[in-house]
């Protein structure tokens, strides 16, 4: 058997959907789907995100609980990620855990690196934009 990454749904707040609109769009994701109670959102491989405006009253989230801690999108250079947090800055959206920032505990080759901006989304979702390459 050979399987891969599908697709992921995420409940949301409905007001909240231009947020996902303008980030993906930034990160280069291509829209697959958009009403005002959907959006569907794809990368290069055939992967996707679906945020879904079914949000309910849930308790606060505990990042290190149960239930998914992060999601992370993947950038192709340290400046991507950069540029990830000036989009962020310019949104106000603030960067989470003094990132960014080089994260040497999460590579074994020293000629590698692992650079990475956290943030939350309005729903409170745990987003990573990470490089994880040459230095």
């Amino acid at each position: 058997m050979k399987t891969q990454f599908g697709h992921l749904e995420i409940h949301v707040d409905p007001a909240n959907l231009p947020f996902y609109v303008e980030l993906f769009a930034f990160l280069g994701w291509s829209s697959l789907y958009s009403t005002p109670e959907m959006l569907g959102v794809g990368d290069a491989n055939g992967g996707s995100l679906w945020f879904a405006a079914h949000s309910n009253e849930g308790p606060t989230k505990d990042y290190d609980g149960p239930g998914v801690n992060h999601i992370a999108i993947k950038a192709d250079s340290v400046a991507e990620v950069d540029s990830s947090v000036a989009y962020l800055g310019e949104h106000g959206v603030a960067a989470l855990f003094e990132t960014p920032r080089h994260r040497p505990e999460f590579t074994q080759d020293p000629n590698e690196t692992y650079y990475q901006v956290m943030f939350e989304s309005p729903d409170r979702i745990l987003f990573e934009v990470v490089y994880t390459g040459p230095k």
